[in-house]
Order: C-alpha cells, then sequence, then structure tokens
C-alpha cells in the first residue's frame, strides 16, 4: 500500500472507500436479516394464533353438539389435542374447572414426546380464549400451544442469502480498495506535483512549474501557483534590474561629488557657489531617490495605515492641481480640470500623493505645448477620475507592465526612480479601487483611478 500511494492522505482515501465498501454491505446484511426475523416472527405468530383457534372451534363445536359440557365428549377431544402438544383446560362461564388434558389421563411428558415428533418447537405462552356459541358465551379454553419453528428450507435460505452477503461485503471491499487507490493516485498526484514544484521554488529554482493541472479546483490551484511563480520570476528580474538602475543613478552624484570634495581637499579648486551648488543639487538627486524608495515601502503598507475620513474628492484634486500649475506653466503645459463634486471615504494624504503621482507621470512625457485634463465624475457607486494627455504615448509593450513594481520603461530612463505609478496603484487598492491605463504610440494616454463613493 505505501508503495502504490505514496503519503497519508492518500492511504486514508484508499482505506475510506474499502471501508465504505464494506460498510455498505454490513448495514445491508443487517437489514436483510432484520427483515428475515421480523418475516419468520411474524410467520411464527400467525401459525401459533391458527393453533388456538382450531382448539377454539374444536370446543365450541363439542358444546354445539351436546348443548352442554360433558365429560365423555370432551375426553374424546384429548388425543386430537395432544396430538398438537398443547396443554388445555377448560373453564366454565363462572370460572371453575370443567376439564383438562389430566382428567383424560394424558400428562405432560406424552405432550413433549408429540412436540418432538411433530417437530413443533416449545410451548408459548399461555392464552385465555372465549369459547362462544351462537354469540354466547359457553366457557374458556387455557391453552398453551407450541411456538412454532423455522422451517429447514426457510433457514437454508436465510444462510444461503448471508453468505452470499458476506461474500459481497468482500467483493465490495476489494472493489471499493482497488476504486479507491486508483482515485487516490489520480487526486493526489496533481497535489503532490505540486508540493514539489513548491519545494523546487523554495530551493530557488525560479523557473520552476507546476506540469500537472487538471480540470478541478486542484488545477485552478496549480494555474495560481504557476501565475504566482511567474510573478514571483518577474519581480526577481524587475528587482534586479531597479537595483542596478539605483546603483547606476547613485554611482553618478556620488562619483561627482567625490570628485570635487577632492579637487577642493587637493587644492585643484576652490568652494565657489557655482561648486556648492554642484554639490547641492546632487545631494538634492540622492534625496529624491531615497524618497522615492520609502514611498514605495510606504505604500506596501498603506492598508494599514490608511487614516479614512469623508472628503470631497473634487476639492482634494483642486488643491492639488493648483499645486503643481506652475511646474506645468514652466513646462509649456496647458493643465485644464473638469470636476464634478464627488464624495467619498479615504485618506486625503495618500489621495492627493495618488493625483500628484499621477500628474508628475504625465509632467515628464508631455512635451512643451501639448495639455493635460483631470476630470472627476460619479459612475454608479464609483468615483472616477481621468487624467488624460496629449503625450507620445505608452508602448504596446510597455503598457502591460507600466504599474509593475521596479519597471521603468526605456523613455523614463532617464526621469526619476520609475516607481510613482506603482505607488499610486498600491494606494488605490489600498482604497479599495482601480488604476487602469489607455494609450495607443503617439495618440496620449489616459489613467483612470475609480474609488468607491
Amino acid at each position: 500500500m505505501r508503495e502504490l500511494l505514496r503519503g497519508r492522505f492518500a492511504r486514508r482515501l484508499a482505506l475510506a472507500f474499502a471501508a465504505l465498501g464494506i460498510g455498505t454491505a454490513a448495514l445491508t446484511a443487517v437489514l436483510v436479516n432484520t427483515a428475515f426475523t421480523n418475516r419468520f416472527e411474524d410467520y411464527l405468530s400467525q401459525q401459533q394464533h391458527a393453533r388456538q383457534q382450531q382448539l377454539v372451534s374444536l370446543f365450541a363445536a363439542d358444546y354445539r353438539q351436546d348443548g352442554t359440557w360433558q365429560t365423555r365428549s370432551l375426553d374424546q377431544l384429548a388425543p386430537t389435542v395432544t396430538m398438537t402438544g398443547s396443554e388445555a383446560e377448560l373453564l366454565n362461564p363462572a370460572g371453575h374447572k370443567v376439564w383438562s388434558l389430566a382428567d383424560a389421563d394424558v400428562d405432560s411428558a406424552t405432550l413433549a414426546m408429540h412436540r418432538e415428533m411433530m417437530g413443533t418447537g416449545e410451548l408459548g405462552e399461555p392464552r385465555s380464549l372465549p369459547v362462544t356459541v351462537d354469540g354466547q358465551r359457553v366457557g374458556t379454553l387455557q391453552v398453551r400451544v407450541p411456538q412454532g419453528v423455522v422451517p429447514a428450507v426457510d433457514k437454508n435460505f436465510q444462510s444461503s442469502v448471508n453468505r452470499l452477503l458476506a461474500a459481497g461485503a468482500l467483493g465490495a471491499a476489494l472493489v471499493s480498495l482497488v476504486v479507491g487507490v486508483y482515485t487516490a493516485r489520480r487526486a493526489t498526484a496533481p497535489i503532490a506535483e505540486l508540493t514539489r514544484a513548491a519545494d523546487d521554488l523554495a530551493a530557488g529554482r525560479r523557473d520552476r512549474r507546476a506540469t500537472t493541472v487538471p480540470n478541478n479546483e486542484i488545477g485552478q490551484l496549480a494555474t495560481a501557483f504557476n501565475t504566482m511563480a511567474d510573478r514571483v520570476e518577474k519581480e526577481d528580474e524587475l528587482r534586479r534590474a531597479f537595483a542596478a538602475d539605483v546603483a547606476h543613478e547613485l554611482r553618478t552624484p556620488l562619483a561627482i561629488q567625490r570628485s570635487q570634495i577632492e579637487a577642493i581637499q587637493d587644492g585643484i579648486s576652490k568652494p565657489t557657489e557655482e561648486v556648492i551648488a554642484s554639490l547641492h543639487e546632487e545631494s538634492l538627486r540622492l534625496g529624491r531617490l531615497v524618497a522615492d524608495l520609502e514611498a514605495l515601502a510606504s505604500a506596501d503598507a498603506a492598508a494599514f495605515t490608511l487614516e479614512r475620513e469623508p472628503l470631497s474628492l473634487a476639492a482634494l484634486v483642486t488643491d492639488t492641481v493648483n499645486g503643481l500649475a506652475g511646474s506645468f506653466t514652466e513646462a509649456g503645459i496647458a493643465l485644464r480640470t473638469d470636476l464634478t463634486d464627488v464624495r467619498v471615504e479615504g485618506d486625503p494624504v495618500r489621495l492627493r500623493q495618488i493625483v500628484t503621482n499621477q500628474l508628475t507621470n504625465a509632467l515628464k512625457f508631455v512635451p512643451a505645448g501639448g495639455s493635460v485634463t483631470v476630470t472627476l465624475r460619479e459612475d454608479g457607486e464609483w468615483a472616477e477620475l481621468r487624467v488624460t494627455d496629449t503625450g507620445p504615448g505608452i508602448p504596446a509593450e510597455d503598457l502591460p507592465h507600466i504599474f509593475d513594481r521596479f519597471f521603468r520603461s526605456r523613455a523614463a530612463r532617464a526621469d526619476g526612480s520609475g516607481i510613482g505609478l506603482a505607488v499610486a496603484t498600491e494606494l488605490v487598492a489600498a482604497h479599495g479601487g482601480t488604476l487602469t491605463a489607455d494609450s495607443a504610440p503617439g495618440q496620449g494616454a489616459t489613467f483612470t483611478t475609480r474609488l468607491p463613493l
């Protein structure tokens, strides 16, 4: 069994099938035997009742012949009663004894011999039966008739049925065990494969996937695992690329700062205002990079740190747009708004960051002379915020990845850290909403943020 079924769950499943087969057969045997027993008991009870009525009819016929009880006539009934193996005693309506088998010189040994010869079984419980003639009670017959026995043919039939049920139980157990082993192997094979894939993935094999994907719930789990593994592998690649980019961006300002400081130390140059301004600019670049990394880390925990409150999203968007209007004016980009008063429940700081990240992203890509339009509407139970620009658009190969962590388009490599949209996506999801993008090269881009009202 251990060789056929690897794993405790598989063995338990196979044994459960076998136990079900045995239990079903055993229950059938119990029900069949109970039905047989009840049927035989009814049969014996009917036989006993028939004997009792025969004796009552016999004594009633004797009374009807003479119109009274005659001892001589009753003694003639003794052989008939004896042949049935029964005990009988006759009482008159007043309850006094009229006649018994003992009065006819028939003893208990003789009755027992007749019962043994006839195979009628032991005597049953005593019964008092009224003897009536023409509707009038003329006496009471106290009798004990044999209980009767089950015929041998019936016993043989019951025994044969029990043997068939026992054989059926054994056969059902074997069939159930085979079916259980087959089912358990089929059911647990994908789980075992998924476990091995998870172990390999945990050991560092990022290309490992579940190869067995059945069309059931386990298959859905395997598909989800493969999707997760794909995402982990992609994020690993993006993380390595991001780390290289960050290292490159850190290296440049640090190299400039180092060279200028060393030049001052060696007396080659003096700490003039231009040199200090250059050092300050490089320090700001380093600060912006660190701030972006902090923003991404903060977005990860946004769902746990949101300070929600009812607010006007239109007013919040207006304040954010006004704060960035100067930057758009300097870049020669028109910034327009079309806002409907919509109220939501959210964290004002985080919501402002969502809008800011989208606007600064548009500011980086839209050329001078272009425009950015911000619209806000109600759509059913959602607040829908759209940021539409007239920039160069997003390449088709980049569009599915622009919200991925650490992903940066080639066109954005020279500007910032490239994690603004990833941060915005995390913050929108923390508010229970969605952030999507539509774009075509040369036709600008539209970013749609949907938040629950």
